[in-house]
């Protein structure tokens, strides 16, 4: 090999080197600063998913704009003029480092704060999220025409970009989180940010010296240019890729409100959107696409056939395999047409804008459209059937076979509205209408080269299967917030002497929150978690002779089952961070707990931690905390921090009673550690009901007070099984700056 054959080969490698070390570390520094913000603005939010849907709307909004920025700089400006205008907006950037939330940060509590979150995040990190958000398509724009034997066809790069986003994604819980603090983490994060500036700086010198290349490289774009792209195929790209983007967002909408509301299930769905472009931008694109097409239709089966019957039935691992697939074919088919319609680099600006674009309007129509127009997450399974029409291989046209596909689908949607107008009459048909749809989802399969017949009939079943999971009660109300979907639902149990009875029940999301039976001489009794027979009956028993003139704080208000342990010289506090929340509690049509039994209750709205800060220290005799979002405690209300501020408005001699039953993390662990760091006193109770008895369920309780004598009498009680708590060596003690939820899943 000649000396400058040699020099030749050494500069290809070094500017593949630069240009995709510069496009890794921007998507890590992209992807890392999302689960990281996110973190820092829970505890102002309360642990809701919207929080992230939300910030990923603005993530979402600042990328298209980074994006449209690059379009207009690489095709408004030379080369030169390009580096100077990039130069000073990455000088202005710094003026937002070090990354923090804006002073005075308190958000509103009497109106959705989705507008003053993202005007809370453009504050504090819009100016760098700008600039990193500029580089995937710039940077790929300026390697093409730095005269690499590559540069005709940079969008191989683009999978070095979203390995970035998928290694810093991934790093975040298992690596980041558990081992970094929040503090440390936004340093480390402004470090990463000036060497992202400095390889940014790298490839602009090396666009700078390539004046020959830059020109060869416009000769070839004026031909290319020739070629013009048509509205259709701009509109197909747009339809490609806002699936997705709604399709992510819904999906962790889903599956985080059921399972916990932290940064760890928030990325496993993005974690698999990224995967897809790492796929799909590859040389193995042609051979993987038509091989996911095929399977999509049969990994697609068990997803109709069962994920949205009965989710409570299944194990969680069962019910995210089955979103988490068919959400990964969908996205792979949506992102692999899109990748194989990319086009000349002349148009690679025009076709990352779209994708951007149509990104956002993904983010925006989840988060601003669908919450007004669903009263529940119903855009899911929306966009799953929207990605099935946009499988390859979809000719419309109007004879009888696509008619028979359109007619087929539209009888199963008038047997959906059929069977939510009867549900009476078709509780007892309930096990064959099951069948029924199972053998439906087969025949689908025989429509899977058919997108029309094949999407609308498997959206049909999927909203038939919905009708069939709502047989067994009657929703009465059911309204959609910032904080989730909250229903009120009419129920049947069998009394005592067998006869059947209607009962109210308050969910969450899939998770209920409390219930209440409806006969005047059972309509006071507290259900569900807060039995008599069960850890807050008994701990309010057990203090009966002395809690008469007791001040009470109640964090997380559900149904207003514990208010009916009220007493009249008590002074109760209700926290409740959702407005919906109160008017559903304070509503006697739904129940009636508060009316009858706490008329004098103050109420206060909005996050627990902000609200009990404004408290007068040393006010309380007994807080119990009940804040749940779905079935999950917001991680900032179990802190080491948390548990200081609980303590400073409790008495010297108050209780702290916190209710951590869930299905799938093990809030215990947190708690004793806890304890144990503020040598706090604690006991526990997995109390489960010795008998059958109505609305009675299984829960877990925890008790702390400053001093071991306070709670005495619960631990030598015989209404309960108190127990001291389990002691654990295995993890350190979560505070504002470290949380880890991997240690603490079951």
């Amino acid at each position: 090999m000649s000396h400058h054959s040699q020099a030749t080969t050494d500069r290809n490698l070094s500017l593949i080197f630069l240009f995709a070390a510069t496009l890794f570390t921007s998507a890590s520094l992209m992807f890392v600063l999302q689960p990281l913000f996110g973190k820092i603005l829970l505890p102002l939010l309360g642990g809701s998913p919207a929080v992230w849907n939300t910030c990923m709307v603005f993530y979402q909004s600042v990328l298209f704009l980074g994006y449209l920025y690059a379009h207009y700089l690489s095709t408004r400006y030379s080369r030169h003029r390009q580096i100077l205008i990039h130069t000073a907006v990455i000088l202005i950037s710094f003026l937002a480092l070090p990354l923090a939330l804006p002073e005075n940060t308190v958000p509103p509590t009497e109106s959705n704060p989705t507008f003053w979150l993202l005007w809370t995040l453009f504050l504090a990190i819009g100016l760098p999220f700008f600039v990193v958000s500029t580089t995937a398509p710039l940077i790929q724009k300026w390697f093409a025409h730095v005269g690499h034997h590559t540069s005709h066809d940079p969008y191989y790069l683009y999978a070095a970009s979203n390995t970035g986003s998928l290694i810093a994604l991934l790093s975040y819980p298992f690596l980041l989180e558990p081992n970094i603090g929040l503090a440390n983490q936004k340093s480390y994060w402004g470090v990463g940010y000036l060497l992202l500036c400095l390889l940014i700086a790298g490839c602009a010198f090396a666009l700078w010296k390539n004046r020959q290349a830059n020109e060869r490289q416009e000769d070839i774009d004026a031909v290319a240019d020739k070629n013009d792209l048509s509205l259709t195929t701009k509109l197909h790209w747009l339809a490609l890729a806002f699936v997705p983007s709604s399709l992510l967002l819904g999906l962790t909408n889903f599956i985080s409100t059921d399972i916990a509301s932290v940064p760890l299930l928030w990325i496993i769905p993005l974690t698999l959107y990224l995967l897809s472009f790492v796929i799909v931008f590859s040389k193995w694109n042609d051979k993987i696409h038509p091989l996911m097409v095929k399977l999509q239709p049969l990994f697609l089966l068990p997803f109709i056939a069962y994920a949205f019957i009965n989710p409570a039935d299944l194990p969680y691992w069962a019910y995210l395999i089955l979103h988490l697939t068919a959400f990964f074919f969908a996205v792979m088919v949506c992102h692999g047409e899109l990748a194989k319609l990319r086009p000349h680099t002349r148009h690679l600006t025009t076709f990352y804008l779209i994708m951007s674009f149509a990104g956002m309007l993904g983010g925006m129509f989840n988060t601003f459209v669908a919450p007004f127009v669903f009263n529940a997450v119903y855009e899911y399974p929306i966009m799953i059937v929207a990605a099935l029409l946009l499988r390859p291989g979809l000719k419309p046209s109007l004879n009888a076979g696509l008619a028979l596909q359109v007619i087929a689908p539209a009888l199963l949607v008038i047997a959906a509205l059929v069977l939510h107008a009867a549900v009476g009459d078709l509780l007892q048909y309930f096990d064959a209408i099951v069948i029924g749809l199972i053998g439906l989802t087969l025949l689908t399969y025989l429509l899977r080269t058919r997108p029309v017949g094949f999407a609308l009939t498997t959206g049909a079943i999927i909203f038939l299967a919905l009708g069939v999971h709502g047989l067994s009660s009657h929703t009465l109300y059911q309204e959609r917030t910032f904080f989730g979907v909250l229903a009120v639902r009419d129920a049947v149990l069998t009394d005592e002497q067998g006869k059947p009875e209607h009962y109210h029940e308050l969910f969450h999301g899939t998770t209920k929150h409390g219930a209440q039976r409806l006969a005047a001489n059972l309509s006071q009794i507290p259900l569900t978690y807060y039995s008599r027979p069960g850890p807050m009956g008994q701990l309010f028993k057990e203090y009966d002779n002395s809690d008469q003139s007791w001040n009470i704080g109640v964090v997380g208000l559900g149904a207003g089952a514990l208010a009916c342990y009220a007493k009249d010289q008590q002074n109760w506090t209700l926290y409740e961070i959702d407005p919906l929340v109160v008017d559903i509690a304070g509503n006697p049509a739904y129940f009636s707990y508060l009316s009858q039994c706490a008329r004098n209750a103050t109420m206060r709205v909005g996050d627990a931690r902000l609200s009990l800060e404004k408290e007068p220290d040393q006010h309380f005799d007994l807080l119990i905390m009940d804040a749940f979002s779905s079935d999950s405690v917001p991680t900032h209300l179990l802190t080491k921090e948390a548990l200081e501020l609980y303590f400073k408005k409790l008495k010297p001699g108050g209780i702290l009673a916190f209710h951590m039953t869930n299905r799938h993390l093990s809030l215990k662990k947190v708690l004793s550690i806890n304890a144990e760091a503020l040598h706090l006193a604690a006991l526990i109770q997995e109390f489960k009901p010795q008998q059958d008895i109505p609305l009675v369920v299984a829960t877990d309780w925890v008790v702390m007070a400053k001093q071991a004598e306070t709670l005495e009498p619960l631990r030598l009680s015989r209404l309960g099984n108190w127990q001291k708590m389990p002691l654990y060596f295995d993890m350190k003690p979560w505070t504002d700056d470290f949380t880890n939820i991997v240690s603490i899943w079951k």
